[in-house]
C-alpha cells in the first residue's frame, strides 16, 4: 500500500517558482571575516609579502628619478642600476611567493566554509530537507562556496599591498608637485564614488545569479534522478527544455551580473587615461616654466600608474566582496538554521536512556498518547511572470488524536488505507518531527526528552523506499554497525536471501551498487535495507512496508530472518500484506490520522469495517 503525499511532508517550492535577490538574508563583511581569520597567519605573511613587495615597488621610481639625474649630470650610473635592477627581481620573487600563498590561503578558505556548510546541512531537521530541493542545497555547497576563492586570490588581501602602494605613491606625488596631485586625486574621486554606489546593485545581482544556478542544479538533479521514468515516457525533450529554461535564467543573471561588474574595467581605464593625460599636459607645462625637472615629472608618471594600479585591485576586490557576500548569504541561510536537536534542551531536560533489558516482555515499548501532528508546509503563490513570489506557511494535518501502546517484545502492525498517516507514526518514534499535541514515549520516557543519537542508537529503521547508498555492499551494511565483521555481513544477507550478489562479482562485499543502488533490483534494495537493520540488532525495529517488493519466497525468508532477531525485541510493522497482519500480537488500524480500531486480527475482523475490508482485499490498497 502506498504513502500519499498527506503523510510525507510536501516540498512545497516548485523547481521552477521564482525567486528574488532579497527573497534570502544578505550576509555583512563582519559574517566573512571568520572564514578569513581562520587562516591568519598564512594572511600575515601575504600581508608582510605585500609590505616587502610594495616597498619594492615605490622604490623603483625613485632610482628611475636617479638615474635620469645621473645621466643629465654626465655621471657613471655605477651601483644605481644594479639597485635597481634588485629591486624588479625582488618584487617578481615576492610577488610569485605571495601569488602561492593567496591561491593556497583561497582553496583553505573554500574547504573551511564548505566543511561548515556540510556540517550545518546534515543536521538539519528533516523537516528542512522536506521543503528544500535537494539540487539547490548541493549548489551551494558546490558553486555558492567557490566565490569565497575569489575574495583571497582577486582582490581583498592582495589589496591590502595595493593600499600600502597607494598611499606610498600618494606621498611621492606630494612631495613631488602638489598642484599635479591635486588634480590626479580630483578624477580618481570621482571614479572611486561611481564603482562604491555600482557595487550595491553588484551584490544583490549576484544573488540571484546564485539562486539561479541552484534552480538549474535543481532541475538536473530531478531528471537525472528520474532518468528512466523520463526516457520510459518519452518525456527527454520536454525535460531538456524545462533545464534549459532554467540554464537560460542562468546565463540572463550571469550577464546581469556581467554587466554591472564590467562598468568598472572601462571606469578604470578612464580614470588612468584622464589622469595621464592631465599629468603629461599640465605636467609639461611646469617642466617647460621651471617648476619642476624633467626627472621629477618622469617620477610622478610612475607613481601614478603605481597609484591607478592598486586602484584597479580595489575595484576588483569591491567586486569579489560584493558577489562573495551574495553567495556568502546563501550560505549563512543554512549555517544560521537550527540544527536538529540544537532546541532540545528548551523542550525538556535531557535524561538517560533507559538500559535496553531494563524492561520485561509485555511492558510498553512505545507509546502514543493523544498524538497530535500537522506538517508544515511552505507554500508559494503568487509566482508568475510579472509577480514575485510569497511565501506563506500552511499547517497540513496528518493524526488527530492517536493513542495506542506497542509492547516489549511483541509484534505490532500498522493497517490503513493510502494516506492514513502510518509512516507518520514511524517518522514520529525516530524523532524526525515532533508532535504539536500529545506525546510519544519510549520506555515510558516523553521522547522530547531523550538525545536523538541515543534514542536511535535503539531502534532499528527500514524506510518504506529502502535507499541505497551510492558505493559498496559493505558501505552500506556498515552504515549503522561500522564495527560488523566481514563474517556478520555476510550472514545477514544470506538471512534475507541476498547471497547470490556477493557471488555476481569477484569484489564480494566491495562490489559496487551504482547509484541510488541502481544495480540491484527493487526487491534486492528492500532486502539490502533490511540487511542493514538486522545487523545492527536494536531492541526496537520498525518496518516500514518492508516487504512490499518482494515475490512469495523472498518474503517468507525474509519474514524467517526478521522472526530470528525479533525475539525479546519490540516490532513496529506498517503491514503490507495480510501474511504479516496475522502473525502479529496487536493491531492498530488508523484511518484519517485516527485510530478506528486495535486488537487482534480476529478481533478487528469481527468489530472494525475498514479492517475486514482491507484483509478482504488482502490490505493490498
Amino acid at each position: 500500500m502506498s504513502t500519499s503525499t498527506a503523510e510525507r511532508a510536501p516540498r512545497s517550492r516548485s523547481p521552477f517558482a521564482r525567486r528574488t535577490p532579497d527573497d534570502g538574508p544578505r550576509a555583512r563583511f563582519s559574517q566573512l571575516l571568520p572564514f578569513l581569520l581562520e587562516h591568519k597567519r598564512a594572511l600575515a605573511v601575504v600581508i608582510a609579502l605585500s609590505i616587502l613587495g610594495a616597498g619594492a615597488s615605490l622604490g623603483q621610481p625613485l632610482l628611475v628619478s636617479q638615474v635620469i639625474t645621473v645621466v643629465e649630470n654626465g655621471d657613471p650610473l655605477g651601483w644605481i642600476v644594479w639597485a635597481l635592477i634588485g629591486l624588479v627581481v625582488l618584487s617578481g620573487l615576492v610577488n610569485g611567493f605571495q601569488h602561492y600563498l593567496l591561491q593556497r590561503t583561497g582553496t583553505s578558505v573554500v574547504l573551511s566554509a564548505r566543511r561548515q556548510l556540510v556540517r550545518r546541512m546534515l543536521r538539519l531537521p528533516i523537516a528542512e530537507f522536506d521543503m528544500r530541493r535537494t539540487g539547490d542545497l548541493v549548489s551551494r555547497v558546490g558553486s555558492d562556496t567557490t566565490l569565497l576563492y575569489a575574495v583571497i586570490t582577486q582582490g581583498l588581501v592582495d589589496a591590502v599591498g595595493g593600499v600600502l602602494v597607494f598611499v606610498g605613491a600618494l606621498i611621492a606625488m606630494a612631495l613631488i608637485d602638489p598642484v599635479l596631485l591635486g588634480l590626479t586625486v580630483l578624477v580618481v574621486a570621482v571614479a572611486v564614488v561611481t564603482v562604491v554606489l555600482i557595487s550595491g546593485r553588484l551584490r544583490a545581482a549576484s544573488r540571484r545569479q546564485q539562486e539561479k544556478v541552484g534552480d538549474l542544479a535543481a532541475s538536473v538533479e530531478r531528471v537525472i534522478g528520474a532518468i528512466r521514468t523520463v526516457r520510459a515516457a518519452n518525456a527527454t525533450d520536454r525535460e531538456i527544455a524545462a533545464v534549459e529554461k532554467d540554464a537560460q535564467g542562468a546565463w540572463t543573471a550571469g550577464v546581469a551580473v556581467a554587466k554591472i561588474s564590467a562598468l568598472v574595467v572601462p571606469i578604470s581605464f578612464i580614470a588612468l587615461q584622464v589622469s595621464f593625460l592631465v599629468v603629461l599636459g599640465v605636467g609639461g607645462y611646469r617642466v617647460a616654466s621651471g617648476a619642476i625637472t624633467v626627472a621629477s615629472l618622469v617620477s610622478f608618471i610612475l607613481f601614478l600608474f603605481m597609484m591607478i594600479m592598486p586602484l584597479g585591485q580595489a575595484f576588483g576586490a569591491i567586486n569579489s566582496v560584493n558577489q562573495a557576500l551574495g553567495a556568502l548569504g546563501r550560505i549563512q541561510e543554512i549555517v544560521d538554521l537550527p540544527s536538529e536537536g540544537q532546541d532540545d534542551r528548551a523542550l525538556a531536560p535531557l535524561v538517560a536512556l533507559p538500559a535496553a533489558g531494563a524492561s520485561t516482555p509485555g511492558t510498553p515499548a512505545i507509546e502514543f498518547d493523544d498524538v497530535v501532528f500537522a506538517y508544515d508546509e511552505r507554500s508559494t503563490r503568487g509566482a508568475s511572470d510579472d509577480q514575485d513570489p510569497v511565501e506563506e506557511h500552511i499547517e497540513t494535518g496528518v493524526l488527530h488524536g492517536v493513542s495506542f501502546v506497542a509492547e516489549r517484545g511483541r509484534r505490532t502492525a500498522i493497517v490503513g488505507p493510502s494516506g492514513a498517516g502510518k509512516s507518520t507514526v514511524l517518522a514520529l518514534i525516530e524523532r524526525f518531527y515532533d508532535p504539536q499535541g500529545g506525546a510519544v514515549r519510549f520506555a515510558g520516557v516523553d521522547v522530547r526528552s531523550l538525545d536523538r543519537t541515543e534514542l536511535r542508537s535503539q531502534i532499528g529503521y527500514v524506510e518504506q523506499d529502502a535507499p541505497v547508498l551510492a558505493g559498496s555492499i559493505r558501505q552500506n551494511l556498515l552504515l549503522g554497525s561500522p564495527t560488523a565483521s566481514d563474517d556478520d555481513c555476510v550472514r545477514v544477507l544470506q538471512a534475507v536471501n541476498l547471497g547470490e550478489v556477493l557471488s555476481r562479482s569477484a569484489d564480494g562485499l566491495d562490489a559496487p551498487v551504482g547509484e541510488d543502488g541502481v544495480m540491484l533490483s527493487g526487491g534486492e534494495r528492500q532486502r539490502l535495507a533490511i540487511a542493514r537493520a538486522l545487523l545492527a540488532a536494536p531492541p526496537v525495529l520498525l518496518l516500514d512496508e518492508s516487504t512490499s517488493s518482494l515475490d512469495g519466497v523472498n518474503e517468507q525468508m525474509m519474514r524467517e530472518a526478521i522472526d530470528a532477531v525479533a525475539e525479546d525485541r519490540t516490532l513496529v510493522v506498517i503491514a503490507h500484506r495480510l501474511s504479516t497482519v496475522v502473525d502479529s500480537d496487536r493491531i492498530v488500524v488508523l484511518d484519517h490520522g485516527r485510530v478506528v480500531g486495535i486488537g487482534t486480527h480476529s478481533e478487528l475482523v469481527s468489530t472494525v469495517t475498514l479492517y475486514r475490508d482491507l484483509a478482504k482485499h488482502q490490505l493490498l490498497v
